[in-house]
């Protein structure tokens, strides 16, 4: 076992010292040379700020719908509503329920107190008993009461529940069903967007992911493809902390307003980039000297450092260099800690080992 581990060690070292020998094909750009590389999208698709499919809390038929797609419609706006003839039926029974209850539970309370008064003065008068039954009628009535009560609160919830009204300021994308059909509860009626803030949906490669949180301090900027050429400024929402199992990817959510030279609607698809007139500002302000790379030439190293593989021109061999990112761009990444003119590997960054001799490919 010894030997064996000895030849390993052996074996190991060599192949090291061989993979160090080897000369290295390697794409590599100039630091600085910005135009040697270009820019970085990614496609996404706008959604409204908040979106609902609406349905009734009961069931019953449609009376009125008077909303068509399209519409704007406020907050408390009516968007359709049912026949509430049954309801409100009900509700005048459960009201007369109720009267009826209260005018019981008055009786109770005068036949007890008479009782009462008489056994107090003079209990050979009445019986302990006929108190007790006057007491336990007292306490049903009261019971039958408190049962007529919610009956009422019910029906009149239900009376109210006819009525369906916008919960937000927002447009009417699409009716599930005609005035005068019948409709049951939780059936979807009508969906209603608010799109005056619009999401814009992206994708970001795990390879990203560990620079998010520096995305947050620049925003982004989103380009629909009906409208293309205008950039419209969003700021990151939120950052999905799961991977599709598939794509492997993280979800972002950018949000922004609504543009004032055309309407972006849910479902337009388009994509977004970083904002790199903001990175270069953050990097300024924090006394740094940026340089946009692109992440292919970033790798990670242990305590969760950002390293870069820094070619010397003369003996074309590579040494780590750490490196601080600034923030992502529509081209890679702002990092700082880097000389203008320094060549810098590009590809295959987690193959190569400190030392090692390379050529730069064309």
């Amino acid at each position: 076992m010894l030997i064996a581990a000895m030849l390993t060690l052996v074996a190991c070292g060599e192949k090291e010292v061989a993979q160090k020998d080897t000369v290295k094909p390697v794409k590599a750009i100039q630091v600085g040379e910005e135009k040697a590389f270009g820019g970085r999208w990614f496609p996404g698709q706008a959604a409204g700020a908040e979106e609902a499919n609406l349905s009734f809390r009961v069931s019953g038929t449609l009376q009125e719908f008077p909303v068509k797609l399209g519409d704007e419609v406020r907050k408390g706006d009516l968007l359709a509503r049912l026949d509430p003839r049954d309801y409100q039926v009900a509700q005048n029974d459960a009201e007369a329920n109720m009267r009826k209850a209260q005018a019981g539970l008055e009786l109770a309370e005068s036949e007890f107190a008479r009782v009462d008064r008489v056994w107090q003065k003079d209990p050979g008068a009445v019986s302990k008993s006929m108190v007790d039954v006057r007491k336990a009628e007292l306490d049903t009535a009261k019971a039958q009461v408190g049962s007529a009560q919610a009956a009422v609160d019910n029906a009149r919830d239900n009376s109210r529940y006819t009525s369906l009204r916008a919960p937000y300021r927002g447009t009417v994308v699409e009716k599930f069903v005609e005035n005068f059909e019948d409709v049951q509860a939780k059936q979807q009626i009508v969906r209603v967007v608010d799109t005056r803030n619009i999401e814009f949906r992206v994708q970001i490669p795990e390879t990203l992911m560990e620079h998010s949180d520096k995305v947050k301090q620049a925003g982004a900027f989103v380009v629909f493809d009906a409208f293309p050429g205008i950039e419209v400024p969003a700021r990151i929402k939120e950052i999905g902390k799961e991977a599709s199992r598939t794509t492997r990817t993280y979800p972002v959510t950018l949000i922004m307003k609504q543009p004032k030279d055309f309407k972006v609607l849910p479902g337009m698809a388009g994509k977004a980039r970083g904002n790199r007139e903001a990175t270069l500002r953050i990097a300024q302000e924090a006394g740094l000297v940026g340089f946009e790379i692109p992440t292919s030439a970033t790798f990670a190293g242990e305590g969760g450092k950002t390293y870069v593989w820094v070619i010397d021109p003369q003996t074309r061999k590579v040494s780590r260099r750490e490196v601080n990112v600034v923030n992502l761009t529509e081209k890679g990444a702002m990092v700082s800690g880097l000389k203008p003119g320094e060549w810098i590997a590009t590809a295959g960054v987690n193959i190569l080992v400190q030392d090692q001799q390379v050529r730069i490919l064309k």
